[in-house]
């Protein structure tokens, strides 16, 4: 019988910090996100579940709720419309310019700010709004440029210690 410790993977370890809150070591408790063009998505949502299979990405899921709700730990939103394609209902409206106003933000968890070398979510982001600065130190500050990132989260699951934290923004007045 061995009495050496048992030494997990690299990809263990990491797999292990994802959902983990840096602040409190708890679990975090996610904000909903509700899919692209959603208007008055919870008082117009019949929970039909149309929108769900019709996602090329499956990152549409049902939420605690019932509704559809995105899960960016899937993948990425592509924008390619297919969801609101496939509703009957009037959910969705596809005259606003932004599919959806959504807060994106780096935590302190993140490898580039602690000094390790990690690009992996500026690799991934299709319109190259993360903008990874170098800093004296071996440091690097992480920027995500509002005027340019869509939300499509493509970040967030890329990113390996879970430190992209995608949340719906302050309510914004329609039309």
């Amino acid at each position: 019988m061995s009495s050496a410790p048992k030494v997990a993977s690299r990809r263990a370890f990491f797999s292990g910090l994802r959902g983990l809150n840096a602040d409190t070591g708890g679990t975090q408790t996610p904000m909903v996100i509700r899919p692209p063009w959603a208007w008055q998505f919870d008082e117009s949502c019949t929970a039909c579940r149309d929108c769900i299979p019709a996602c090329p990405e499956n990152i549409i899921a049902i939420g605690k709720g019932g509704l559809p709700e995105i899960d960016f730990g899937k993948g990425e939103c592509t924008f390619c419309d297919a969801c609101a394609d496939a509703c009957s209902e009037p959910v969705f409206d596809r005259s606003v310019t932004a599919p959806w106003h959504l807060d994106v933000s780096v935590s302190s968890k993140c490898f580039a700010e602690n000094g390790v070398y990690c690009r992996s979510c500026g690799d991934v982001c299709p319109e190259s709004a993360i903008h990874i600065i170098p800093q004296l130190g071996g440091r690097a500050r992480v920027l995500i440029d509002d005027d340019l990132c869509t939300g499509c989260g493509a970040c967030f699951s890329a990113c390996p210690v879970d430190a992209i934290s995608i949340k719906p923004a302050t309510e914004i007045a329609h039309g």
